[in-house]
């Protein structure tokens, strides 16, 4: 059953569910891209894709706009799939059922995929409209933004013709965005091996969960927990005072989350189990203390688990556990440039063991300055090559330098005010578009990003607010149509 067809604006919160019933994971996007040429085909727009998987449609220009600039409304096709480790679902074929609680429009215990299918939904909505006045309109659609900017990175030039692009990629209304930050990744590998556990040791599952996670970009100033960083500090402090042998360590998922859940199995010597038990106790606590207000929700939990086959050797166990202690995570700097804005920051994103005695830490590195951006990563880098462990860096994207004085930004605000008869906020954003990608292969492009309000992105938590749709609805079109 359909949720959304009473909301406002109509066909636009429809077509949304219509994008939610589309698997479109990263890199699996071919159920996406066929609906998309699909709906170019019925209602006779021209439509093409590129050996990358992007999607361009174009829509002439109304009678009496012709010599209008082309306008490109860009979004990205893939969404971001997380799920509470409880819920039951496959993101390769299962549909979102979007649900509505009161001001919001959420999932049940995945990413919602507003980030961004609501932008798709806005430009499907315009393709499709026959009342809105408008110059020559294309809509780029483009591929695995989420785990590496695939599409943007392998665009072409000259696949796109027009001079100004919106990016329809942001997640607050009100809020006109000019700049970006860039990233990097840096991974590292540890080999451990593998031992015997000792006679008369007793195994513990540890387990993190009920965390807010987010966007290690747009949510990395908000104080939010990380699972890595929790569960690290508990083994770290539990392993200075007791025999603690780790089996497992498995936190976090992809890149651009701050990590939400995390767990780890080890053996501590039975004797000496209640004791443990009862550090554990305050060492949790104290660390809920310390999140009382910003993760009330965070759970840790302790139980007995069964004696593992296998534990890794005692001096990767040592290395890894200061290695994570040590790895920063969150705000590295403030902006000079602009008031408020991160300036560089780092995400301790995943901890994996995989099935070749490896162990995978993956982390990301965001910043306004390219070269401070390098700073950060050869700083975690450092952190874990003193360690032992071999490192990579991977997925380098530059940033999006802003341009006050850019013309669609002047358009855009005044169209705001008119609407709306308030001043839209202009400012740089930490989280990473494909804006910059776009500049180098098209120099001459002017660019802003806008959006609805959506929180949690990247999470089971993210929700989009119903209102903001609309007047981000109007506010695309006003724009649109005061572009002479």
């Amino acid at each position: 059953m359909r949720k959304l067809t009473k909301l406002a604006p109509q066909p636009m919160f429809n077509y949304f569910e219509d994008i939610c019933q589309i698997p479109r994971p990263s890199e699996k996007e071919d159920k996406i891209r066929k609906f998309l040429l699909e709906f170019a085909r019925k209602n006779k727009l021209q439509a093409k894709s590129d050996k990358a998987g992007n999607v361009l449609i174009s829509k002439p220009a109304v009678p009496g706009r012709e010599n209008a600039p082309v306008v490109i409304l860009q979004t990205h096709m893939d969404m971001v799939c997380e799920k509470n480790s409880d819920k039951v679902f496959d993101f390769d074929k299962d549909a979102i059922v979007p649900v509505i609680s009161g001001e919001w429009i959420k999932a049940d215990g995945t990413t919602l995929g507003a980030d961004c299918g609501i932008g798709i939904a806005a430009q499907l909505a315009l393709l499709a409209s026959t009342e809105i006045s408008h110059g020559p309109v294309e809509c780029l659609m483009t591929v695995a933004e989420e785990t590496g900017l695939t599409g943007a990175f392998n665009l072409q030039r000259g696949f796109m013709s027009g001079s100004l692009l919106i990016n329809l990629d942001s997640e607050d209304e009100g809020e006109i965005f000019i700049g970006c930050a860039g990233g990097l990744g840096t991974v590292a590998k540890l080999k451990y091996k593998r031992s015997d556990v000792p006679e008369n040791y007793t195994a513990i599952k540890l387990s993190i969960t009920g965390l807010s996670g987010g966007h290690s970009g747009d949510d990395i100033n908000k104080n939010r927990g990380n699972a890595n960083k929790i569960l690290n500090r508990l083994l770290w402090n539990i392993s200075q005072e007791y025999d603690l042998r780790l089996s497992l360590f498995e936190g976090g998922n992809l890149s651009n989350a701050i990590p939400r859940e995390a767990n780890a199995i080890f053996g501590v010597p039975s004797s000496e189990k209640e004791s443990i038990i009862k550090a554990l106790d305050q060492l949790i606590k104290n660390i809920k203390n310390e999140y009382i207000f910003n993760e009330p929700d965070l759970k840790i939990n302790i139980q007995k688990n069964r004696i593992p086959e296998k534990v890794i050797d005692q001096k990767t166990q040592k290395n890894l556990l200061n290695a994570l202690y040590a790895c920063p995570h969150g705000i590295l700097e403030m902006s000079t440039r602009m008031e408020g804005m991160v300036e560089t920051s780092s995400n301790l994103a995943s901890v994996k063991f995989t099935g070749d005695d490896n162990i995978v830490i993956t982390t990301s590195q965001r910043s306004e300055i390219e070269s401070r951006k390098y700073y950060a990563a050869e700083m975690v880098r450092s952190v874990f090559e003193l360690a032992g462990a071999e490192t990579s860096h991977s997925d380098s994207y530059p940033g999006w330098t802003p341009n006050p004085g850019s013309g669609l930004l002047k358009i855009a605000v005044g169209s705001y005010k008119k609407l709306f008869d308030t001043e839209p906020v202009v400012r740089s954003i930490h989280a990473g578009l494909e804006c910059g990608l776009f500049l180098e292969k098209y120099p001459d492009l002017d660019m802003i990003s806008i959006g609805p309000t959506i929180k949690g992105a990247h999470s089971p938590d993210e929700r989009l607010n119903i209102e903001t749709v609309g007047k981000f609805w109007n506010h695309l079109k006003e724009i649109l149509e005061n572009i002479s």
